[in-house]
């Protein structure tokens, strides 16, 4: 066991798949000693999404620095951790690679073991600090690039059940706030419209009733477009705060329905909803109803706000669970960006 002569049980976490560099020291798997973000959310703004590029050029500039500062923060050195635990996918591969090659070059100072980590299951992970997760259990997991329903029949297992056909529920919400002309990342602005507008368009609910759990937003997004895009022709005044209404509730009713149905059909402990789109307050409110008043028994975990977008903390946690199954890396890992469930 890497932690056998280890007074402690610390993991430092590398998490750096996206336009987020992060470094955390976790204890336990279930501790947060420190959690460095440095957020490139500024530097993207301009272009109105990431530009992987620039991403990657961040993580560079930050990677030790976001090193020293979670050490410092967590009060530990480097002979006190158990191991390194590092996001290698899904995500930007030149993103992934400067993770990737700073957890080597640490682990390998250090001598320490390297735990490969699948960024998704990190996300479904942070809700372990929440609480305990209790298996089987059920996960939404909803972000830029993500849109996914993964049964869990024991930690470490994962079987997506149901994915999205085309653009992700993240993307849809992006590419509308350009639509409507939000700053970027628009997700948080649109939830706020929508909770003061109506439901006046009345966009499709794809796939909703299909028998199925598989996503489709993509006939959403060019509904939304081509509404907008007619009103301007014909010199109509559109209520934005409507239309972030109409697009928010098409949205949060596949969501939900789709969840619900794969909670009865499976036999499920804890329903988990994590990822960017979790921090959504329309879609917490409609799932923690929904599942008080149709899943008796069942548990609805969302990790606090700060830990729904891409952080470290999550990492370590699942870092954790790989650790415990003894799923170690050699310095030949490389980046897979396209990395699913599927391959663990």
């Amino acid at each position: 066991m890497i932690f056998l002569n280890k007074k402690r049980k610390l993991i430092l976490a590398i998490e750096s798949s996206c336009d987020e560099t992060s470094v955390a020291v976790i204890e336990n798997g279930d501790t947060i000693l420190s959690n460095v973000v440095a957020s490139q959310v500024k530097s993207h703004q301009r272009f109105g999404g990431v530009v992987p590029e620039v991403a990657s050029r961040h993580h560079v500039e930050e990677i030790t620095l976001c090193i020293e500062d979670a050490l410092a923060e967590a009060d530990v050195k480097p002979d006190d951790l158990g191991a390194v635990g590092v996001t290698y996918g899904p995500g930007l591969v030149g993103a992934l690679l400067i993770g990737i090659s700073a957890a080597k070059a640490f682990a390998w100072a250090h001598d320490l073991p390297l735990i490969p980590v699948n960024h998704m299951a990190g996300h479904i992970y942070a809700a372990h600090f929440v609480e305990p997760l209790q298996f089987p259990l059920m996960a939404l997991l909803v972000s830029g690039g993500h849109t996914e329903l993964v049964y869990m029949r024991e930690t470490g297992s994962f079987e997506i059940i149901g994915e999205t056909r085309d653009d992700a529920a993240g993307e849809a919400y992006d590419k509308v706030g350009r639509v409507l002309g939000l700053t970027y990342p628009s997700g948080k602005e649109i939830d706020e419209l929508a909770h003061l507008g109506e439901d006046t368009c009345h966009f499709p609910r794809a796939m909703m009733k299909e028998d199925n759990y598989d996503f489709s937003f993509s006939g959403l997004k060019s509904s939304f477009i081509n509404t907008v895009h007619n009103a301007e022709q014909r010199n109509e005044e559109l209520i934005v705060k409507d239309l972030a209404a109409s697009f928010q509730a098409s949205v949060i009713d596949v969501l939900a329905d789709k969840t619900i149905r794969a909670c009865k059909e499976y036999p499920v402990k804890q329903l988990v909803m994590a990822g960017g789109v979790a921090a959504n307050i329309g879609l917490r409110d409609r799932l923690s109803k929904e599942v008080t008043e149709e899943l008796q028994g069942v548990t609805f975990i969302v990790p606090p706000l700060r830990l729904c977008g891409d952080n470290a903390a999550m990492i370590g946690a699942a870092a954790f669970v790989e650790a415990e199954k003894a799923h170690f890396a050699d310095y030949h890992l490389n980046a897979d960006p396209s990395l699913s469930f599927t391959t663990i």
